[in-house]
């Protein structure tokens, strides 16, 4: 191996806002998709919110002469919306599917329904081992009052931590899409800090795209203006992360993303911008292993930080169960009440006047309602509180490894 030339990699990643009956234009633009991913001939296309099988499969019969090896995920009630296509061999798939994701009441943002996860391919390229990640984690709605945060956290934990304990055995660790977190975010910084991985955009040595590397742009013709009105530029929340394990070093000789409309058209591929990276994978004694050691300190600082955002998360959902669980023993105590009131109807116990049975009668159905949905709300949010709890006593035991690694320096 030391004798051949380093391997490029081209790998393009696109969250495709492929909602089935709301996304604008959709059919045009999966077939644009298509179109564009068999003319560039990436090695990789990770994609995301193909929400459809079917347009998965119509993606498939277009791309099957480029890309003979591909995988939908499904999950959740209507799917994860993630899927791979791939020139090279593909010998193994996992998905795991986030323990947290939103609430089933926001009908409005429906990420609950849709079972966001990671899928995890093996892939051997020129005797290289390539362990691909694709994901798509929780929507940010309101930056300011944002009660998803703690579910972005707990999400991003998990996949640091799915890739911390699948990779052991890759000589290349991948991972693409949309992680709905800033650079800056305390998810995307637990994330980095805990995997080693490395950001395409602050690595790579050519950049050409929008402006900051952004993916949600102002500019493009889908974006919500209102909800980028704070952000002059747009946002960057798609990424590509590496890293090169055993023997071999990754760096990103180029990166791009797409600006508004496709080439000779007049609509964008999605509401997103595409990232294509070009990776460049050499054996390690061509480059200098690096250090993960001066980082930890500051991984404390950035656990500790996940850590507290958990604990607001998990005050909040202990907050909405007990409210749950009020409600639910007010009503059961309604329906008893009216329970003991119709038996003393029956037992000729009552006043003369007789019980206006449809107000009854609606009063219960209304009791019985708030009492089943009650019980749900609250056995959900149990649920919120030990997943919670269980993410927060990891990060408890993360710290407490860390420190002491840090203190027997």
């Amino acid at each position: 191996m030391d004798t051949d030339p380093p391997l490029q990699l081209r790998v393009f990643n696109l969250n495709c806002w492929a909602i089935r009956y709301l996304s604008k234009l959709r059919q045009e633009r999966i077939g644009l998709i298509g179109d564009t991913l068999s003319q560039e001939g990436f090695d990789l296309a990770l994609l995301q919110e193909v929400w459809s099988e079917r347009d998965y499969c119509e993606l498939k019969q277009k791309l099957t002469a480029c890309y003979p090896y591909s995988h939908y995920f499904k999950s959740g009630v209507i799917g994860s919306g993630l899927c791979v296509f791939s020139r090279y061999p593909i010998l193994d798939t996992f998905l795991y599917q986030y323990s947290l994701n939103g609430y089933p009441y926001m009908l409005q943002h429906g990420d609950w329904f849709c079972g966001k996860a990671v899928g995890l391919l093996v892939i051997k390229i020129c005797g290289i081992i390539f362990h691909v990640y694709v994901t798509h984690l929780h929507a940010e709605y309101c930056r300011d009052k944002d009660a998803y945060l703690p579910h972005r956290v707990v999400q991003a934990w998990e996949l640091a931590q799915f890739i911390q304990h699948t990779s052991k055995g890759a000589d290349v660790v991948l991972l693409g899409g949309d992680l709905n977190m800033h650079p800056g975010d305390v998810g995307i910084r637990l994330l980095r800090g805990w995997t080693g991985l490395r950001d395409s955009f602050a690595d790579t040595e050519r950049f050409e795209g929008c402006e900051d590397g952004c993916t949600l742009v102002p500019a493009n013709c889908f974006t919500n203006k209102e909800e980028m009105q704070p952000f002059t530029l747009g946002i960057r929340i798609d990424y590509v992360l590496y890293k090169g394990l055993s023997r071999f070093v990754v760096k990103c000789d180029s990166l791009m993303t797409t600006t508004g409309t496709a080439p000779g058209k007049n609509i964008p591929y999605s509401d997103h911008e595409a990232v294509i990276a070009t990776l460049c994978v050499k054996p390690r004694e061509e480059a200098k292993a690096s250090s993960g050691s001066a980082v930890e300190p500051e991984l404390v600082d950035v656990v500790n930080e996940a850590r507290t955002e958990v604990r607001v998360g998990l005050h909040a959902a202990e907050r909405q169960r007990y409210s749950n669980g009020r409600m639910a023993i007010l009503a059961l105590l309604l329906l008893l009440l009216q329970a003991a009131m119709g038996l003393s109807s029956l037992a000729g116990w009552d006043s003369p006047q007789p019980f206006p049975k449809f107000s009854f009668s609606l009063l219960s159905l209304l009791a019985t309602v708030v009492l089943l949905l009650s019980m749900v709300l609250y056995v959900f949010h149990t649920i919120e509180v030990k997943m919670l709890q269980g993410t927060e006593e990891q990060m408890r035991l993360a710290l407490q490894a860390l420190q002491d690694k840090l203190s027997s320096m």
